[in-house]
């Protein structure tokens, strides 16, 4: 026979009914009552409410979201050097943002589900500055620094390279001509560069929310007692 299952008050979590402490936010299981007690009422405490370490503080959580997310978004732009760590810093950022907003919270955790919709909220917030930044760098690059002609060799070199990959795949050479001749006009640029920033968008707001579970769980552990 099972061991029977209970909820955490404060998490929510099921744990086991035996366990005296909840694995996943560390609150005792075990409550004692000192009805039997003469002249000793029970602490006010007692009778309040245990916040829902579910539940967000939105406020605070943007200003710590938008704190972590605007480097992390500047950092993970196509125009920068560190572009192709994006996703990890990202991710990183928003395990941050949790354990700043954690940090000045009642109870100082969050479940995972919690964590996950902060670290979401700041990777929309960094995909979207991730985007402004790269626009704004193309557009710097092109027409104010007129260094666009890096961009172009860049992209000329990567089609060719891609167009022989597809020749030696036995693709067609009247196939493998319309679509470097699509590729290399404006509108195949234009159309390229979108896509990557789709893509990188993408990426980050799911490795941001898997960094904002991964920082719950890392205060949730930081606060468990020891036993």
């Amino acid at each position: 026979m099972g061991s029977m299952e209970i909820t955490c008050a404060r998490c929510h979590q099921a744990i086991l009914a035996e366990q005296c402490y909840c694995p996943f936010c560390g609150l005792p299981q075990l409550l004692y009552e000192l009805d039997g007690v003469p002249g000793q009422p029970p602490p006010e405490h007692w009778n309040e409410a245990v916040p829902d370490a579910g539940a967000v503080s939105w406020k605070p959580a943007l200003r710590a979201a938008l704190l972590m997310a605007v480097p992390a978004g500047m950092l993970s732009s196509l125009v920068s050097p560190l572009g192709v760590l994006g996703f990890v810093l990202m991710s990183m950022a928003a395990a941050w943002a949790v354990v700043i907003y954690t940090r000045n919270q009642k109870p100082a955790w969050l479940t995972f589900g919690a964590g996950a919709r902060v670290g979401l909220v700041a990777g929309l917030m960094g995909g979207w500055i991730a985007t402004a930044t790269t626009g704004v760098g193309l557009f710097s690059m092109r027409f104010f620094f007129h260094q666009g002609f890096y961009f172009d060799d860049f992209w000329k070199n990567f089609v060719s390279q891609q167009m022989q990959q597809w020749t030696t795949m036995g693709v067609d050479a009247q196939t493998i001509g319309n679509f470097q001749r699509w590729l290399l006009s404006p509108e195949g640029r234009a159309g390229s560069v979108l896509g990557a920033i789709l893509f990188l968008v993408t990426g980050l707001i799911a490795f941001a929310a898997a960094g904002g579970a991964f920082g719950a769980r890392m205060m949730a552990r930081s606060r468990k007692p020891e036993v």
